[in-house]
């Protein structure tokens, strides 16, 4: 129904004429369209956040570069497999406070990627969290925009491509490199050696 009439114009009688209900039954669990609104976002959001969280445990220890294509591909691949469902759903959003459900999902999302980076097994990074962050408002911004433009057919492949060579360029600036570290025999500042 969502689909078929848009955001603005369902209504809680045509939801429950669709499933095979009656208005008040449909009430006992959603007393409104903003509640129904909010369990799709809920539902959708935790699915999204649970394949982003497989993927980021399915490469640790990878290098960085393959991180960043798993984050990437998994984020867009969940947002377009259901490309309709997406779109009204960033337009129901609008109809209901979904901000602390938003919020749920990117501090999960936040944290399996972080956890994903710092097993790089091509290094550590500088800050890893504020660059974490960076990366996923990245992500989450520029996958929102091509959704808002109508233009998702674009992110499959040429912009998730792009967003892959901007994460491995962003993450290879942010890598402590091997130089950073002390050399065995680099005197330490009271003028012994590292006995590494």
């Amino acid at each position: 129904v969502l689909l078929a009439d848009g955001p603005a114009r369902l209504t809680t009688t045509s939801v429950a004429r669709r499933a095979g209900v009656s208005v008040g039954t449909l009430y006992q669990y959603f007393p409104n369209k903003q509640a129904l609104f909010f369990s799709l976002n809920e539902r959708y959001l935790d699915m999204l956040a649970e394949r982003v969280e497989i993927a980021c445990r399915k490469h640790h220890g990878q290098r960085f570069a393959e991180m960043a294509a798993a984050l990437v591909g998994t984020y867009i691949e969940v947002k377009v497999e259901r490309r309709d469902m997406t779109r009204v759903l960033y337009l129901a959003a609008v109809e209901v406070d979904v901000a602390e459900l938003v919020e749920r999902m990117t501090a999960r999302v936040e944290t399996a990627s972080e956890a994903m980076f710092a097993s790089a097994s091509d290094g550590g990074f500088e800050n890893l969290p504020t660059v974490n962050l960076t990366l996923l408002n990245v992500l989450f911004g520029t996958v929102r925009s091509f959704f808002d433009r109508r233009m998702a057919d674009l992110l499959e492949d040429q912009i998730a491509s792009q967003l892959v060579t901007m994460f491995c360029a962003y993450l290879d600036a942010a890598r402590i490199r091997p130089e950073n570290f002390l050399s065995p025999r680099t005197p330490l500042p009271n003028g012994k050696i590292d006995p590494r």
